[in-house]
């Protein structure tokens, strides 16, 4: 079905028991992001609050909180964009190909948005302090819209054809804002509007924004799509919506689509910027306030019976990890076309989606060798580091497909231990240091800097993993408490980090200095040191999430006898990395204890949600 806008496709979801209505009195302030990923967590329906706290608005939550549901919103334009995906070429010449023989000629049409003079947005309109003042976590700077999707055209070129849609945080309460007139931008590196910023600052002008909530659901997935450039996210809503995107012009000369339920309709001031956030984050850690531009609000509109859709994130898995899901089902088949050799990639979700990346390449630079070793796995790598998002991957860990054919990249646990039966921790480590890193990422050496490392295998296998803990063991001091994760991997307790940021701890330096590489703890390749090694050890995604949200590749990175030579590092026993929490880490998220009694009590017997939670 294809939805003209929000209201159809919650009619839709309550009319086939995918949708809750929760009548109960609920607060933004923490209540309903919690209830949210409460649901999310047990798989459960989507949400309307129809009576929020200090606002006229109803909110809905858990739109995209299952895969299933996100492939019915979508059920008639997924197959057709999978089928063009599988042709594995230019969009437009794609589909001429196809015209005659899958009938897409008016998905074609649907590409291109309509210009009207008048829609239900322009109806009525609001304040910023009139909207749900959603607040998901209890050192939030202030109320966020999550779900935003921020329409801005080049300078120099205006229209829809130069057009960006981006999904970046925004924040309309809180901190230094002028209330009822300013809001915070939250757009990150590597970001689409950053290009049009960068042209209105050389212009010396304000960059006319408009933010967009609600409107059909394909706006929001076109909002986080990693599109070829020159393909409008506005283009692709169309196509995935099923129509041409009716889109009516606002004060500030930009275009809104007309079905959408709120706007923001302002501009960008070229040279100010204020402390945005902070703000509960999908790594499963704050981040912190930093200056961020500011939006100037002029006028906010709404149609009738708008609705206000919303996520909370935090610790994935969240609801964020449905785009991701869907991204990759639409996007997975073009990947070896976009880098030769590579024939899938994860990025994990557990992990924080940018710092791990999984692929699976090829090595057949000299097939005719006696012993492989990974040559083409770090061209395939490079490739990886300079496309798009990918390019913020922090550990990228590629091995060959043709040494097990079978591999799943989605097996997260079956590829590291392929991975660590494999590698050559003295030839097969790839530093890149003092470059850029993702911006919700603070175990870098400062904000948007960091490092990376590629780990390639290629060959046979060159051990046995461990999976029991050595009789008589003896750590270093101040080292305890081991924990096997998974084959190969162990997890140690360390004392609590004290160091330089930048700089390798000196108890793991001599944690490494004191194990010799005959002892037997070298069973396992991998040992990384935690804070809770009981934690870390628990489950795959625990293991995940402390591993590579808590650690820097350049600072935390050390191994048993480590050596330099000729600027490469490696080690000949274990690979060690330091990822207990330090000191400059943004602070993890937690929970209120008294909201999760509030939502235990809408779960108990007789409340909106039992049975669901």
């Amino acid at each position: 079905m294809s939805y003209k806008n929000l209201a159809q496709a919650v009619a839709d979801l309550e009319r086939t028991g995918q949708l809750v209505r929760i009548t109960d009195q609920v607060d933004p302030y923490l209540e309903v992001g919690a209830v949210q990923r409460r649901v999310y967590a047990h798989g459960g329906p989507a949400l309307l609050f129809t009576q929020v706290k200090g606002s006229a608005f109803p909110m809905l939550g858990n739109l995209f909180g299952t895969m299933a549901r996100a492939r019915y919103l979508f059920r008639d334009s997924l197959p057709r964009i999978e089928r063009l995906v599988a042709l594995k070429g230019d969009p437009a010449s794609a589909l001429r190909q196809i015209l005659p023989t899958i009938g897409l000629s008016r998905s074609l049409l649907h590409l291109l948005p309509r210009r009207v003079s008048s829609g239900p947005l322009l109806t009525h309109s609001t304040d910023l302090s009139q909207l749900p003042q959603l607040v998901s976590w209890p050192d939030d700077g202030g109320a966020f819209i999550t779900l935003p999707q921020v329409y801005s055209e080049h300078p120099d070129h205006s229209g829809w054809r130069h057009s960006n849609l981006g999904m970046y945080r925004v924040q309309i309460s809180g901190g230094e804002y002028a209330a009822d007139a300013e809001a915070g931008m939250h757009y990150q590196i590597h970001r689409g509007i950053g290009v049009h910023h960068a042209a209105a600052i050389a212009a010396g002008k304000p960059l006319p924004v408009n933010v967009f909530v609600g409107g059909p659901p394909s706006l929001n997935l076109a909002a986080v799509m990693p599109l070829p450039e020159g393909m409008p996210e506005l283009a692709f809503a169309g196509l995935l919506g099923g129509h041409r995107l009716a889109m009516v012009p606002t004060p500030n000369g930009l275009l809104a689509p007309a079905e959408a339920d709120f706007c923001l309709v302002g501009s960008i001031d070229p040279q100010r910027t204020l402390p945005e956030g902070p703000f509960g984050d999908h790594l499963g850690y704050y981040s912190l306030a930093h200056p961020f531009p500011v939006m100037r609000v002029d006028k906010v509109y709404h149609r009738p019976g708008a609705i206000w859709p919303f996520t909370s994130v935090g610790r994935p898995p969240q609801e964020d990890t449905t785009f991701g899901d869907l991204i990759h089902a639409m996007t997975g088949p073009l990947i070896p076309d976009l880098v030769p050799g590579v024939r899938s990639i994860q990025a994990v979700d557990a992990a924080g989606v940018h710092p791990l990346l999984l692929a699976v390449g090829s090595e057949r630079y000299v097939p005719y060798a006696e012993e492989t070793a990974p040559q083409e796995l770090l061209t395939q790598a490079n490739a990886l580091l300079g496309q798009g998002q990918l390019s913020l991957a922090k550990y990228l860990m590629i091995v060959s497909g043709d040494d097990q054919p079978g591999l799943d990249i989605h097996d997260t646990q079956a590829f590291l231990t392929h991975l660590l039966e494999r590698i050559d921790w003295a030839r097969d480590l790839h530093f890149q240091t003092a470059t850029t890193a993702d911006t919700l990422d603070y175990s870098g050496t400062g904000l948007n800097q960091g490092s990376k490392v590629v780990m390639a295998a290629a060959g046979p296998v060159k051990r046995c993993l461990s999976t029991e803990i050595p009789g008589g063991l003896r750590l270093p001091e101040g080292f305890d408490k081991p924990h096997v994760a998974l084959p190969g991997i162990l997890m140690i307790e360390g004392g609590r980090w004290s160091g330089c940021r930048g700089e390798m701890a000196e108890d793991l330096t001599a944690f490494c200095r004191d194990l010799p590489q005959t002892e037997a703890l070298n069973g396992f390749p991998l040992i990384v040191v935690v804070d809770e090694s009981d934690f870390a050890a628990r489950t795959l995604n625990n293991f995940l999430w402390v591993t590579f949200t808590r650690s820097d590749p350049a600072s935390d990175i050390g191994g048993i006898d480590a050596f330099s030579r000729a600027k490469h590092w490696g080690c000949r026993g274990s690979l060690v990395i330091d990822a207990r929490i330090k000191t400059h880490h943004a602070p993890p998220l937690i929970d209120d204890p008294a909201v999760e009694r509030r939502v235990d009590a809408l779960g108990a017997p007789g409340g909106p949600l039992h049975g669901i939670i």
